[in-house]
Order: structure tokens, then sequence, then C-alpha cells
């Protein structure tokens, strides 16, 4: 009996994910991982925009900032006249799509407009008022789809891999592009990921009178090669897991890859339609990797048996 089966018949695991080698080459894994990697050194690594919970339409973050940015926008005109305000005050959420398509695609012409706007949206506040912020936030908003709240956008057979990682020995991590401050607040009840283990994008902050505030100067952008870096600069070790889905978790997939004994890297590959979304934009060169790199590939048609909760 190989070592995979052995694994399913004695578990019972992911009972979310169908049959198949996508689940078996997990499961597999976890049974060498726990053979050979001692307790501390099973470390993974998930992005989360389009691995843990849903990004299209837009990011979740983006409906997040844009409501502020229109907020401004209200409050001073002359702001509606430049973007990222201008896009904000009449809802075209296509120029922030656009931008982080761009992005990906070598272009940072116009995220650099956005991150202009991002990083004075909520400069001055401490870091419990903006908390509370993001709380409200997930509080009443929802998906404009999908109708349902945006913390039930959390794909699950990834937060059930979550568990079952976890329940071999594995320490889990966020390392995402997003919003460090913006995720918090919401991933211990979403994933089970305690603050203390979220790595994202940051601003910088500064401290007076016992307080800690926002400032408009960018520390971090967590995503491509700036991954790695801050995954290594935060937990110390590399880890033997990683899943990601687009080109931005290509370095991370890399770094987790290179260890020396077992390791799995994998993308969700969103291709259905009907239950959630079907694209590969700003994943091309991703997918394109898979294959040589020997990256799994879990197909959300293919490999779920749901999708969300």
């Amino acid at each position: 009996m190989t070592s995979s089966r052995r694994w399913a018949a004695d578990l019972g695991v992911l009972d979310l994910w169908h049959d198949g080698p996508t689940k078996s080459v997990i499961v597999d894994f976890v049974g060498r991982a726990v053979n050979d990697v001692a307790p501390e050194e099973r470390v993974a690594v998930f992005d989360n925009d389009g691995t843990l919970w849903c990004e299209k339409p837009a990011y979740i973050q983006l409906d997040f900032l844009v409501r502020r940015l229109a907020e401004q926008a209200a409050a001073d005109s002359s702001l509606a006249e430049n973007q990222p305000y201008a896009a904000a005050a009449s809802g075209d959420l296509e120029w922030f799509g656009d931008a982080v398509t761009k992005h990906y695609n070598g272009d940072d012409s116009a995220l650099k407009v956005l991150a202009g706007g991002i990083l004075s949206a909520y400069q001055g506040l401490t870091v419990d008022e903006h908390a509370e912020r993001v709380k409200e936030f997930f509080a009443e908003a929802a998906h404009p789809t999908l109708s349902r709240p945006y913390t039930a956008c959390g794909y699950a057979p990834m937060i059930e891999l979550l568990r079952y990682l976890e329940a071999h020995g594995f320490t889990n991590y966020i390392a995402s592009g997003g919003g460090r401050d913006f995720m918090r607040p919401v991933t211990t009840a979403m994933y089970g990921v305690p603050p203390e283990r979220v790595i994202g994008s940051s601003v910088g902050l500064d401290f007076a009178d016992g307080q800690l505030r926002t400032t408009a100067k960018p520390e971090f952008l967590d995503d491509g090669p700036v991954k790695p870096v801050r995954i290594w600069g935060r937990v110390g070790r590399r880890p033997i897991f990683a899943a990601g889905n687009s080109n931005g978790d290509i370095e991370m997939l890399q770094f987790s890859q290179a260890g020396p004994g077992p390791t799995l890297c994998m993308l969700v590959r969103h291709d259905d339609a009907e239950r959630e979304f079907d694209y590969v934009s700003g994943a091309e060169r991703a997918l394109e990797l898979a294959g040589s790199q020997g990256w799994a590939i879990a197909s959300i048609r293919n490999d779920w048996a749901t999708v969300f909760d």
C-alpha cells in the first residue's frame, strides 16, 4: 500500500477535496513531513487574496479602501478630479483592477498613483482605531456578486487544509500582498491564524504618547521577491509548504521548494465560473512555471467538492 493511500485510509482526511492527484499529493506530502521533518520545521505559508478568500471582482481590501477614498473625495472636491479618488467617487472599480493587473504584468504606473491614495487614506489613526474601522467594515459589508458577507468568502477546502496541516504539527502563516493590519482583525475567526502569524504589506508607524499611529510612509509591499524576505525576517525558517495563486507568489513558492527535505508548493487555479470565477489574469507566469517546477495545481472546478462553507 502506498503512503498516500495509507494516510487517506487511516485519517479519512480532506472531505471537501475530491479524490484525485492533487489530494493524493497533499496527503502523501504530509505523511512524509511527519516522518522526516521535526515539528518546529513544519512551516506552511499561504497567500490570502485568491488563495484563502475570494479576490474577484475586486480585492476585499479594495472595497474597504474605495469607501474611504470616496469619503475623502466627498469632503474635498479638488481630490475628486484626480485618481484614485475620481475612480472611487464614480464607483469605477475597473480602474483599480486594471492597476493591479498591470502591476503583475510589470507596469507599476497606475499602482504608484493608487499607492499614493492608499498610503494617505488612514494617516494619523492609531492602530486600535484602524482595527475598529476594519471590524466595522467586515460587520456590514458583503460581496457584490456572491451575496454573502466577506467573512463567509473564505474557501472551505483551504480552511480544511489549514486544520489538516495544523493537526500534523504544522505552524501556518499568512504571507499576503494585502494589508497586514487589514487582515489581522479577522484571520483568527476565519482561518484560525492569529495576528502574530500574519505577514502582509504595511505602512510605517510612529510612536508617541503611548500610541502607535499610521503614517503615509510605505514600509513593505509584501509581494514577489519581497515575500520570501519577509517570511524569513518574521519566521526565521524556510517553509516546507507554500500555497498561492498568482505571479506575485512565484518567489515564495521557489523559496519554499529550495529546502533540503520534503516540500510541496501549490497554486489555486480559478476555473469555476459557476461556483466562483474563471480567470488566469495575473497568474499566467505562475501557471506556466508550475509544470516545469512540479508545483501542484488545485483546480477549484475539479478538486473542490464545495467552494464556500
